[in-house]
């Protein structure tokens, strides 16, 4: 309970990542919404998995390149204030997307809600990283997801629900409540930041080069990216699947709850495990488990039989979605992390390009099937990087 309530002047309160993860489990209530309609909500334009594809892909890249775009405001504006407005921008975008019924108008709201989503999730993980000790880095990351799949694991329910009930609208709108009230949970948490540079770096390019230079940070890069590649599989194309197999999108909601369950029974406990025996041994597991499960799932014909083996899959993500991120926080030097947490975020988004478009391009030969035998490969690629990670004990370091 330590780490999220302490004595201070005889009374109880709560921490600053106790403050964080409140607000955390409440934004990704709002994502979890909208992603569980995303991809239904794209196809109802268009009726097509491949242009749903394509489309997200062309997102995909205009995100890669925001990300460091944004890198010289991130480093002289207070992440405080900048994350709040990106609430804002939220709270109106999902209104719009609500109301709008055409395509072009949704393609402009898509661009816009791109850029804002890289500036709230830049300015949010450094502000988690400033408010952590370094030998309670992972254990924080832990905490975080932990409290982030919780909302995934009521939010899809939820949405499923209430998308074939009522209608996908009505999910935009509850979303942006949601985000609303983050916001002011937030702003009465009185959080403070005072890591800002005065110079700034403005070279696209070299921040670029910079950035790749590293093979630590490569390394990092590449590993952090193989949780959201696998993401894609299943709120992107397993929707898509389910619903073109004869399922209601309310076993959509179904799944998705089913998928967060270990997340959040084993999160926090693999980040813990990870800050005492080190980062390469959970990510060997974690890798492995989902790339055969995945290889498992193309020989299955059963849909049923494929939704749970997703959800064991899970179990390997949850050793996975916070240490990549602490892994890569612990190769950095000094504040390093204004610089380069918003480039490594782009893995993000290169992975899930790759893992949108490539697809995309199989199923115009190959059926919708092929997806299970595609991730498994990629999963595979990632277990064989995850023996070159440098060894890294975070109990062994100095607070």
């Amino acid at each position: 309970m330590g780490v999220l309530i302490r004595k201070q002047k005889g009374v109880f309160i709560f921490t600053g990542i106790a403050k964080l993860a409140i607000t955390g489990f409440i934004l990704s209530l709002a994502s979890s919404y909208i992603d569980t309609i995303w991809s239904v909500y794209v196809d109802s334009f268009v009726n097509s998995v491949i242009v749903v594809s394509l489309i997200s892909s062309f997102l995909t890249v205009l995100s890669f390149l925001s990300y460091f775009l944004i890198i010289p405001v991130i480093e002289r504006t207070n992440k405080i204030r900048i994350f709040m407005f990106s609430l804002i921008g939220y709270a109106f975008l999902y209104i719009l997307f609500a109301l709008n019924k055409n395509f072009y108008m949704f393609l402009f709201l898509a661009v816009i809600l791109t850029f804002i989503v890289t500036i709230r999730i830049t300015s949010f993980g450094i502000i988690i990283k400033d408010t952590s000790r370094k030998n309670r880095l992972a254990r924080n990351e832990g905490l975080m997801y932990t409290f982030s799949n919780l909302a995934w694991l009521l939010g899809p329910l939820v949405a499923g629900f209430l998308a074939e009930i009522y209608n996908i609208n009505l999910v935009f709108v509850l979303s942006a409540v949601f985000v609303l009230i983050a916001l002011v949970f937030f702003n009465f948490s009185r959080m403070r930041d005072g890591h800002v540079k005065i110079k700034t770096d403005d070279n696209l390019l070299k921040n670029f080069f910079d950035f790749f230079k590293d093979k630590k940070r490569v390394l990092a890069y590449l590993l952090g990216g193989g949780v959201n590649f696998w993401w894609i599989l299943i709120y992107l194309f397993m929707p898509l699947y389910m619903t073109r197999s004869g399922l209601d999108i309310e076993w959509v909601g179904i799944f998705l709850f089913a998928i967060a369950v270990p997340l959040i029974i084993f999160t926090y406990k693999f980040a813990s495990l990870a800050g005492k025996v080190g980062f390469r041994r959970i990510f060997k597991i974690g890798f492995f488990i989902p790339a055969v499960l995945a290889l498992v799932c193309f020989f299955v014909s059963n849909i049923f039989i494929i939704m749970g083996l997703l959800v064991l899959a899970s179990i390997g993500l949850a050793m996975l979605e916070s240490t990549t991120e602490a892994y890569f926080f612990d190769t950095l030097n000094g504040h390093q992390d204004l610089r380069f947490y918003g480039p490594y975020n782009t893995t993000i988004d290169v992975n899930q390009f790759v893992s949108k478009i490539l697809p995309a391009i199989f199923l115009v030969f190959l059926p919708l099937k092929f997806i299970f035998l595609f991730f498994s490969l990629f999963m595979f690629v990632f277990f064989f990087l995850s023996f070159k990670t440098k060894r890294i004990v975070e109990s062994h370091r100095k607070r």
